[in-house]
């Protein structure tokens, strides 16, 4: 088991170490509740720095590399960890404070997709053993869930938009976030509903064009039928610089005739 010993000396503590050789400190914060046995701790200090007693301890390497999304290099330390239950559904997206969490809980059941980063804890000053806990992409706890069968994700703009691709679903093209709004296909002024099946991605200009009117009174084509995502979609659309083994792992949840399918990780 991972516990965090009485007594750490020897190393300073809140270093990252990647691939570029760089070195990165992190303010200082706790990882854990305050009853945690294991934490995460980190100054600003240097690297003659020392710690010889109490709980300043704890850092993280990452294992040789970074994580990479095209040409920007993502920090390790934001990469999003996909935690799905023990029948391997998808449930959400953790960071690696909260995967060491569950592992000093016991709550991880088993681990796949390629491994991140080694968290690495204090020595015991018994058997100079120290303790650490290896981050991979997936991770699977405990229990099973169920979703109902009337289960619907909630509606936000973030997802909607990711749902669409950021197009405007009137002039196709693509905007940035702050440029697009949510419409509503049937206007709520004429008995429409704000629900997934009835909104759709579109420019402030088409919908200010639009305005109250359905797409048919206003003479404007809706280039594709929105649909409601099940729930492995909706995982999706809320993550963040998705990696290609979790989006694989996502995709095996996918209806077969679900529009995300094709979607890229370069068009995230």
């Amino acid at each position: 088991q991972l516990r965090q010993p009485p007594h750490v000396f020897g190393r300073p503590a809140g270093r990252i170490s990647c691939d570029d050789g760089s070195v990165f400190s992190m303010r200082q914060k706790r990882c854990l509740a305050a009853d945690a046995p294991y934490s995460l701790s980190a100054n600003a200090g240097g690297q003659n720095d020392r710690h010889r007693g109490g709980l300043k301890s704890g850092w993280l390497v990452c294992n040789n590399r970074c994580i990479s999304r095209g040409s920007t290099k993502v920090s390790s330390l934001s990469q999003q960890i996909l935690r799905t239950d023990a029948s391997g559904m998808p449930l959400e997206w953790i960071d690696f404070r909260q995967v060491a969490r569950l592992q000093i809980l016991e709550m991880i059941a088993y681990v796949c997709g390629e491994p991140l980063f080694t968290l690495h804890g204090g020595f015991n000053m018994r058997n100079r053993r120290r303790s650490t806990i290896e981050v991979h992409s997936i991770i699977a706890t405990h229990g099973n869930h169920r979703l109902r069968e009337s289960y619907t994700p909630p509606l936000n703009n973030r997802t909607l938009f990711q749902r669409d691709d950021h197009l405007c679903m009137y002039c196709g093209q693509r905007f940035g976030h702050r440029e697009l709004s949510r419409d509503h296909v049937t206007p709520l002024s004429q008995g429409g509903q704000n629900n997934w099946t009835n909104v759709v991605t579109a420019c402030t200009r088409c919908n200010n064009h639009k305005a109250g009117r359905t797409p048919e009174q206003a003479g404007m084509e809706l280039l594709a039928i929105p649909f409601s995502p099940t729930h492995a979609e909706y995982i999706y659309l809320q993550g963040r610089n998705i990696l290609a083994d979790q989006m694989a792992f996502l995709r095996s949840h996918f209806p077969r005739t679900s529009p995300l399918r094709g979607r890229r990780l370069d068009q995230r």
